[in-house]
């Protein structure tokens, strides 16, 4: 009886490391991406003031198409699991979707080009300073050039990862982290014999380093000998608007859910600015703290797709349900973890970002270790979201969990924030109230379609 109960736990104990292997890479590379962010912000940071403000305006118009493109991409990950889990040694079936994925990424990143070249006009419509608005200008004309070779290399990260490798991604990552700090410092500077080009440097630099990064992963499947067998890159030119068409299909409705994500934090912001700056000020802090916890459920969400994607191409009911539910117990462990920490420790955590012993931060501190006290919660369905939307994607499912998104963040979700910040005065606490409820909606009705995937003949795709 006890051996028949070990072999039966046994599957499971195999989910478990393959999904560790597999996610801890995509996590490292997720907190090096969000190192590169931070080592730019710095830096402009000790420019001035001036630099810095700008810097962030272009940084955020930037990242609404840089989200978006990922999203469209990112279709690529479960294309190619499902592909290795129906024949392990498929080389045709998966160029087609990398070399497809890529035209995709050519297709948006041209028009993505067309409009942030008029940053300064958008920014100035947005009712953003003059001169603010053409400095940051200076920069998006120079960072916007990264964002395809950065698309490229999100492919070929899919592609190692599909077929779980993905360490690969964490060298060229983290080797990008250390180039884009030497090269921005450089050109931020005039250090070292460069020219010394602020802003403008800082969008150059980050610019190399996005095709430094791809330059990086396409050596590495292009000679490694793991990946050399598929020739990702032979006979590029050629047309497959099947596969180009399949792309689009899967990838839009990720690009729109990311999106709709994104945006509804941008508006948190905003609304946050409405109430008070004490109340912009602890909302930054709050998010950022969030948002760095948020790193390992985005890595087991797309460890997830990949890992759902290999057992669905097998056509593996139980191979899907273990591999759904071990990162889904995964991510929720960890953030059920930090949201204790949060509760338990929130003044360790904000005294990070502010010095408690100024009195003139009294009240930014006060705001944000109540925020934290929602961010607790907050975390525990925003992993749940997260996870459970990488589950489905691994079966090939992105327009429900779509409308899902829109209906969580921005009925619900923003539509109660807004009743009780203004409506009943709760202020910025009723702002996160209103986020944590959104994501809870999304977060349940995720986790009960994929309760529900049999009977919704989600399987059969």
């Amino acid at each position: 009886m006890l051996r028949g109960a070990s072999s039966h736990s046994h599957p499971w104990r195999a989910e478990f490391r393959a999904t560790i292997l597999l996610a801890y890479p995509l996590i490292l590379t997720n907190l090096a991406q969000a190192a590169i962010h931070a080592t730019d912000i710095i830096l402009l940071g000790w420019v001035g003031p001036r630099a810095l403000a700008a810097g962030a305006l272009g940084v955020n118009l930037v990242n609404a198409f840089l989200i978006f493109g990922t999203g469209l991409v990112t279709a690529s990950a479960p294309m190619m699991a499902r592909e290795l889990g129906r024949f392990r040694h498929s080389v045709r079936d998966v160029r087609r979707t990398v070399r497809q994925a890529m035209w995709a990424a050519v297709a948006i990143a041209i028009p993505f080009w067309l409009i942030l070249w008029q940053a300064e006009a958008i920014l100035l419509a947005f009712g953003q300073d003059a001169g603010l608005s053409a400095d940051a200008a200076r920069f998006v004309r120079a960072v916007m050039w990264g964002l395809l070779p950065f698309f490229f290399y999100l492919i070929l990260r899919s592609f190692v990862s599909a077929l779980e490798k993905p360490i690969w991604s964490l060298i060229i990552g983290g080797g990008a982290v250390l180039f884009n700090a030497a090269i921005n410092y450089c050109l931020i500077f005039g250090a070292f014999g460069f020219p010394e080009l602020g802003l403008l440097g800082a969008g150059i630099g980050s610019a190399i380093a996005n095709l430094i990064m791809f330059v990086g992963m396409a050596l590495v499947v292009t000679h490694h000998k793991s990946f050399r067998r598929y020739r990702l890159f032979g006979r590029f030119w050629r047309a497959d608007w099947p596969r180009f068409g399949q792309i689009w299909r899967l990838g839009l409705p990720i690009a729109v859910t990311l999106a709709l994500e994104v945006t509804i934090f941008n508006a948190a912001v905003f609304l946050m600015g409405l109430i008070s700056t004490a109340a912009l000020a602890a909302h930054a802090i709050a998010i950022q703290i969030a948002a760095l916890s948020f790193m390992i459920p985005l890595g087991l969400a797309q460890a997830v797709t990949v890992r759902v994607g290999l057992a669905h191409g097998r056509r593996d009911p139980a191979g899907i349900a273990r591999a759904g539910w071990t990162s889904f117990a995964l991510g929720e462990a960890f953030m059920l973890a930090m949201a204790l920490v949060m509760l338990a420790m929130p003044h360790f955590l904000v005294h990070a970002f502010l010095d408690e012993s100024d009195p003139r931060n009294a009240e930014v501190i006060a705001l944000a270790v109540s925020f934290l006290a929602v961010a607790a919660l907050f975390q525990i369905v925003d992993g749940a979201q997260a996870v459970g939307a990488g589950m489905l994607r691994g079966l090939h499912d992105t327009t429900v969990p779509m409308i899902y998104a829109a209906l969580g963040y921005w009925v619900i979700g923003l539509g109660t924030g807004i009743w009780l910040a203004f409506g009943l005065g709760w202020g910025g606490i009723g702002i996160w109230i209103g986020l944590a409820i959104g994501l809870a909606v999304v977060a349940m009705l995720m986790v009960a379609r994929w309760v529900r995937r049999e009977r919704l003949g989600l399987l059969q795709r």
